[in-house]
């Protein structure tokens, strides 16, 4: 909408009216009087022409042209001004005499086949008026008489035409418009006047209150409205005028205010300044204090450790000689202070790389349940050592196959399970794993912990996670711990994308869960075990713990068999089992008083499997020499109680199995650029297959493989100069080797790489260390002519759990090295003489002058680990790889590489004694 000024508005009101109105009456006026002048010409032609026509009634009559000519010619004289022709016409539409012969005379006749007139007509034709009117003879029949209701027919004798000229009258109606717009325009300046005066009293003093209120605006505060002015307009003024003064008062109030508050805020900001010199130092200092403490925690970490590894290893040893009583009771108490101070050193350490944001999780495939029973195998001695029935429950949906940090993950359940042992007295400590969500690549799992232990009070459990602080005072001094634990738990589970929550009441137990979510690995070699062939059998169940059936019966309703559960032996119905099993409560100390019920088992089936708590599993020997089969330790999970359950088909398999130091025709090539691994390698394969090819380099690899037809190649994946991966590309392109299969050797086989691997034609992968028996399935599943089905081999018994904190563990060497003793140590040889390399390398890191080919060399000595029997050296080496691999600098990783130097020279003093 258009915004018009106050004068522009002004002269709008008072002149439209005015303008509107004298034009209406002028319209009206004009109209009139115009309408007016012609009636009064018709008028005045009808007061003419009609006495005309009835003074020509007689000439008519008589025909006299003349008397009739004379007449109008008088009139024509007379009427001059107005009148142009008179014209009378017979009753033939004749014309009988005119006044004007000049004129034509057809204009005033009437057109022919038009009636005669009967009264005055009149037409207009421009400026011209024609009145026309008959002539009629008052006479009329005999035989009508005058009161008949019908008229009598006129005596027409003709018309009288009467030519009037409309110019006089126009000129007339001119003038009258004329002084209408006189009038109108004069009262339109009467007007103007008015307002024009209207606004000088009003708008002038307005724009004078506009100015002085800009005035003020723009910070002129003594600016006042002067000037005489009537009614509103001066309220108006003293209003203006009022707020003038009052907004000078406040400015001057406000200045003064400003200026108090300029003086105070530059004090404050000359004692801001100085604070922050001061806290710029403090800050300083800080970062140095946090330095030296971040250092001090990382050295001395390391050097408590390495005294400690070698107390509990030399403790170890002694115990495993011939000791009184007592002696036997005071190493076990060192051996498990120094336990306990080795954990809460390793506490301490992740919770300062946890708060300093250096701790990296591992992205490795691994098997779920292998992992989480490793677990429960190591908790279970403390639990039941309290009596305590320890249950570890994963649901059959629960994908076993993923990519993930199995070591953290395993320190997550073993901080919420043994805190669950810690603070329980008596019942039961169950372990559930639920599947929450799957996708094509992504599995979130579940897992909850119950106990029915002493509970957390409400009031204690808003500081439960917390650094150094528990829920009771007092709990650190009855059950020990530093009140890290949670802690670190709660961080790990966010860092692998999870959460933790918990659920407690006083002496009615707690429930911890977390959920995290783990990377599928679609490219693990599956081994799943053979059942079909435990269908029809009959398996006895006994077990007391309620929650423990619950769970074994769980993990049998995956398979075939037909399954009978009783809670006491007692109450089993008396019959012939395939398989009886029989769980042996956590609470039995004494198995001699219960031989007589062995016996009896052992009548009821002809596999007896027993599950015995940790303290009755030393009498494990004793108790197959008295019939059992197999002692299983509890909890039974799917990775001890399934290959026992196969073992017993095997054992009854009717078809002979295959003979294992049979070699199999094949040629098979291995490409490895670690020396060490290509050794065990290539003597795992000389057992195995008739003809072995070593190489040690993809460009080795690539010029055999175009000398002879292969069977099989395992391809290591990162080699220096050429990976295995373009290796793999260029194999493939030689004729005769564009069938062979090629599997990736590599402890990096993760869900992405699947793509990556079978496009450059790989078939399959190898995940390092390798084992004797899945390489032995793996060559039998691509042995080439293989015409007859492949007898599964009978899955291995769960191997011991490994201790990431012994420097040498002479066990694990040999089963890396398939049980060759002569081969594990050479293994070993090899790797304390390729130790020396990497010394002078992280030496020369540590000094400042980085070393090339640093990773390489990692990530060769990581390799090598593999198949030497040193975890511990083994785990350094993965995680310095795995973080300078993601981006972190050399000079970060300082405390990580003393340690690796310190488990070196652990590791060198270790073989020394073992090799001699």
């Amino acid at each position: 909408m258009t915004n018009y000024s106050l004068r522009a508005r002004m002269m709008i009101l008072i002149l439209a009216p005015t303008v509107l109105i004298g034009l209406l009456l002028s319209i009206f006026f004009v109209v009139h009087r115009y309408n007016d002048l012609q009636r009064q010409l018709e008028d005045a032609g009808a007061s003419i022409i009609e006495p005309l026509a009835v003074s020509s009634e007689y000439g008519m009559n008589l025909q006299n042209r003349e008397s009739i000519g004379q007449l109008i010619s008088v009139l024509h004289r007379r009427h001059s001004d107005i009148i142009r022709a008179i014209s009378v016409y017979d009753e033939q539409n004749r014309l009988f005499v005119t006044s004007n012969y000049q004129l034509d005379p057809s204009e005033l006749r009437l057109p022919k086949g038009a009636p005669l007139p009967r009264s005055l007509s009149v037409s207009r034709h421009g400026d011209i008026m024609i009145l026309r009117t008959p002539i009629v003879s008052e006479s009329y029949s005999p035989d009508e008489s005058p009161g008949s209701e019908a008229k009598p027919p006129l005596n027409m004798l003709g018309y009288v035409a009467l030519e009037l000229d409309l110019k006089s009258v126009r000129l007339q109606q001119y003038k009258e418009i004329f002084i209408s717009s006189v009038m109108m325009l004069f009262c339109i300046g009467i007007a103007l006047i008015f307002g024009w005066r209207l606004m000088r009293d009003v708008t002038g003093p307005i724009r004078n209150m506009v100015n002085t209120v800009d005035r003020i605006r723009r910070g002129q505060l003594d600016s006042r409205v002067e000037g005489f002015m009537l009614g509103e307009l001066d309220m108006l003024k003293n209003g203006i005028n009022s707020m003038a003064m009052s907004l000078a008062a406040y400015h001057e109030e406000m200045q003064h205010n400003v200026d108090q508050a300029t003086s105070d805020l530059r004090e404050t900001l000359e004692q801001m300044e100085i604070q922050n010199v001061e806290l710029d130092l403090a800050k300083k200092r800080a970062q140095e204090a946090a330095r030296i403490k971040s250092e001090f925690l990382a050295n001395m970490s390391h050097e408590l450790r390495t005294p400690l590894n070698g107390v509990i290893g030399f403790t170890r040893l002694t115990l495993k000689t011939d000791l009184t009583t007592t002696q036997r009771d005071h190493l076990n108490t060192i051996e498990r202070s120094a336990n306990n101070l080795l954990a809460i050193i390793n506490d301490v350490l992740d919770f300062s790389k946890l708060e300093a944001g250096k701790l990296l999780l591992e992205s490795i495939p691994f098997p779920l349940r292998s992992t989480l029973d490793e677990v429960v195998t190591l908790l279970a001695h403390s639990a039941h050592d309290k009596n305590l029935e320890l249950t570890l429950n994963i649901k059959s949906d629960v994908p076993d196959n993923v990519i993930g940090d199995p070591l953290r993950l395993q320190q997550v359940i073993t901080n919420l399970v043994g805190n669950a042992i810690k603070f329980t007295e008596s019942g039961n400590i169950d372990v559930l794993v639920e599947k929450r969500a799957i996708s094509n690549t992504k599995v979130q799992i579940e897992v909850q912990i119950r106990d029915t232990g002493i509970g957390i009070p409400e009031r204690d459990q808003s500081r439960l996670f917390q650094a150094f602080r528990q829920a009771d005072a007092s709990i650190s001094r009855r059950h020990g711990g530093t009140g890290l634990g949670l802690v670190i738990t709660q961080k790990l589970v966010k860092e692998m994308g999870g959460d933790i929550s918990f659920h407690s009441q006083p002496n009615r137990g707690s429930t911890f869960w977390f959920h995290i979510n783990l990377d599928l690995n679609p490219n693990v070699i599956s081994d799943n075990l053979v059942m079909d062939s435990l269908a029809g059998k009959r398996l006895a169940y006994v077990e007391a713990n309620a929650a423990a059936a619950q769970c074994t019966l769980d993990l049998l309703a995956a398979t075939p068999l037909d399954v009978v559960y009783s809670p006491t032996f007692s109450a089993l119905p008396q019959d012939h089992y395939d398989i009886l099993l029989v769980a042996i409560p956590v609470s039995m100390r004494d198995l001699n008083l219960h031989m007589d019920k062995l016996e009896q088992a052992c009548a009821m089936t002809d596999y007896l499997l027993l599950a015995l708590p940790c303290h009755i599993q030393i009498n494990a020997e004793a108790l197959k020499r008295n019939g059992a089969a197999a002692c299983l330790l509890k909890p039974l999970t799917a990775t001890r109680l399934l290959p026992a359950l196969t073992e017993y088909c095997r054992l009854n398999q009717p078809t002979p199995p295959l003979v294992e130091n049979s070699k199999l025709p094949m040629t098979v090539m291995a490409v490895d650029d670690n020396p060490a691994n290509l050794k065990l390698i290539g003597v795992l394969l000389e057992d195995q297959v008739q003809h072995v090819v070593l190489c040690e380099s993809g460009q080795q690899a690539i010029d055999r493989a175009k000398q002879r037809q292969l069977d099989l190649i395992l391809m290591d994946i990162q080699m220096p100069e050429m990976d295995g991966i373009r290796a793999c590309e260029l194999i493939r392109q030689l004729p005769h080797q564009q069938l062979t299969p090629v599997i990736a050797v590599t402890a990096h086989a993760m869900a992405g790489q699947k793509e990556k691997l079978l496009s450059a034609g790989m078939n399959d992968y190898l995940a390092k260390p390798i084992e004797e028996s899945k390489l032995r399935t793996l060559l039998l599943r691509y042995k080439p002519g293989l015409a007859t089905p492949i007898v599964a081999t009978p899955p291995d018994l769960p191997e011991p759990p490994v201790n990431l904190n012994v420097t040498l563990d002479w066990q694990l060497a040999l089963r890396q090295a398939a049980g060759k003793t002569d081969l594990a140590r050479e293994m070993l040889q090899m790797l304390i003489a390729f130790l020396p390399e990497i010394r002078n390398k992280v030496e020369e890191q540590l000094v400042g002058e980085n070393p090339e080919g640093l990773v390489d060399a990692i990530h060769k000595l990581h390799g090598s680990c593999g198949y030497s029997g040193v975890p511990r050296l083994k785990n350094l080496c993965h995680l310095i790889e795995g973080q300078l691999r993601s981006g972190t600098s050399a000079e970060e990783l300082e405390p990580e590489f003393l340690e690796l130097l310190d488990e070196m020279d652990n590791v060198t003093r270790e073989a020394r004694k073992m090799i001699g």
